[in-house]
């Protein structure tokens, strides 16, 4: 008597799909084989694909075969048993060399002849072709979705599949969160741990609803996806969905990321309010703190340089108290405020120009699109290349995805612009009223206000000599020049100073502060 295996086999591995599948084999498999009188000797059943050898519980089963324990299969249908070409040769050849003397199908006949065995090679490769065309059909949809802008995936964190529309769209829940989570890390004031117990805190948790690993936190801070591209295989594409921050914001997630990256040294307790703040002006190592407790009890707090450099002998000797370190950021500070007098005369003269320049920006707009069709056509250029074989897969990848991003900020320039008009107008009369701001900043004792303030309108802060030395950038840097003697209420209202006229030439240029000013 023939002993045969039962053999059942579903694609998914997913617990959620194809539930019955398998169960409902049995069922059926085991009705044939009372109905048919065959000895069953055991079963065999797994949750796998049969596209690509190297199913276990399949070469179990071939290897009991192969000992003797049984010489025949039942299986549903001559695709549970394989679809690639592998599998059902091992099926074929078994056959040939009679270790396998019978095979049986509900849906298929077979006998051990050479039409017999032709017809099942014929059916195992109809499976592969099945499988094969599929492969096919579901490449050129992901390709037309693509040309579409729409990912063919898994929604990142802060979004959700729409299964009716079956588009990409905000999570209400999460959305928001996400994108406090990246303006945060983008301000550099983070690190990867900082930022995930603040995830945490938001109930931005993985799978499992554990704190979420560093791993998959990169992947997000580095996703595309966030500023409205998003990448397949390797290659960036232009997506149709709503994007949740501004590419220039994403490229100063980057830029803390790689700063992120970069060694630290252990971080001083923050009871030294200056620390991490300048460097040594000679040598340019950090400068350190310290503090002295004098007998009497009165305690001062001193910052020196750390003179650790090998290379350069730093010749500072100098110690600078915290009090004196203090009065001179409130100076640096003061330096570039701008009196409430002077405040109200540069909005009133801001708004003469606004008046006269309505029009001014379209030239500054064309130049945009010009570029914008530019880089376009340098792309199309790209790939005709790349089909021609011009460039290897890689360096294709990689020059594209550079002109993407190029892309991708021209536009964002060319949106903005066109939603807000002279831009740069906004952004001078932000820039008044943060100068105005800084009269407060220095009329007070926030100093955590103080630094922030001038982290990021200048660059470089040292000590050399006892002194505080900041570099700023532009306008403050040419409001600096102005000496704060001057701008008492009752001073000349500087419409011949050097910032002035810096200011009313560019407007003249049609280039206003667009370019000079960072927001």
């Amino acid at each position: 008597m023939i002993k045969y295996f039962i053999y059942c086999r579903k694609s998914s591995e997913d617990e959620e799909r194809q539930v019955l599948s398998i169960e409902a084999q049995l069922t059926e498999l085991r009705e044939y084989a009372k109905q048919n009188d065959l000895f069953i000797v055991r079963e065999y059943y797994e949750s796998k694909t049969a596209k690509e050898p190297g199913r276990l519980v399949f070469n179990e089963m071939l290897g009991e075969i192969e000992k003797g324990s049984a010489s025949g299969i039942l299986a549903w249908n001559p695709d549970r048993l394989a679809r690639n070409s592998i599998d059902g040769g091992k099926v074929i050849y078994f056959v040939d060399t009679l270790k396998i003397v019978a095979l049986k199908f509900p849906t298929f006949w077979f006998e051990a002849t050479p039409q017999g065995k032709f017809m099942l090679s014929v059916a195992f490769g109809q499976a592969k072709y099945y499988t094969d065309n599929l492969r096919e059909n579901i490449l050129r949809g992901i390709r037309q979705k693509i040309r579409r802008g729409e990912l063919s995936a898994k929604a990142p964190i802060g979004y959700f599949n729409e299964p009716r529309l079956r588009t990409i769209e905000p999570d209400k829940r999460t959305f928001r969160k996400v994108k406090e989570v990246l303006e945060a890390f983008a301000t550099g004031e983070y690190t990867l741990t900082a930022i995930q117990r603040k995830m945490f805190s938001l109930g931005l948790v993985g799978k499992d609803g554990k704190i979420m690993h560093l791993s998959t936190i990169g992947c997000i801070l580095t996703n595309p996806f966030y500023y409205g591209h998003f990448r397949y295989r390797g290659e960036v594409h232009s997506g149709s969905h709503k994007p949740m921050i501004s590419k220039k914001l994403f490229d100063k997630v980057q830029e803390a990321l790689v700063a992120n990256g970069k060694p630290r040294k252990n971080k001083e307790p923050k009871k030294f309010q200056f620390l991490n703040f300048a460097t040594c002006g000679v040598c340019g190592y950090a400068i350190t703190a310290e503090r002295h407790i004098k007998k009497s009890g009165l305690q001062f707090i001193y910052y020196r340089c750390t003179h650790k450099s090998n290379e350069i002998k730093c010749s500072e000797i100098h110690f600078l108290r915290e009090k004196e370190f203090a009065k001179q950021v409130q100076g640096l500070c003061q330096k570039v405020s701008l009196p409430h007098e002077w405040r109200e005369k540069y909005l009133a003269k801001l708004g003469e120009w606004e008046n006269e320049g309505r029009h001014s920006g379209d030239l500054f707009a064309q130049n945009l699109r010009v570029s914008i069709s530019v880089i376009k056509a340098k792309i199309d250029r790209l790939m005709d290349g790349y089909l021609d074989g011009g460039f290897e897969l890689s360096e294709f990848q990689e020059k594209k995805n550079a002109l993407m991003s190029e892309k991708k900020t021209l536009e964002e320039k060319l949106s903005d612009f066109e939603r807000k008009g002279n831009h740069w107008l906004e952004l001078t009369r932000n820039w008044i009223l943060q100068a105005n701001q800084a009269l407060n900043l220095a009329s007070g004792e926030k100093f955590w206000e103080m630094k922030t303030f001038l982290k990021s309108i200048g660059s470089n802060p040292r000590l050399a000599s006892g002194t505080l030395f900041l570099d700023f950038r532009k306008p403050f840097s040419h409001l600096a020049e102005i000496p704060f003697t001057a701008r008492s209420a009752d001073a000349f209202f500087p419409t011949d100073s050097v910032w002035w006229r810096w200011a009313e030439s560019n407007r003249r240029a049609k280039e206003g502060l667009r370019w000079v000013y960072k927001v």
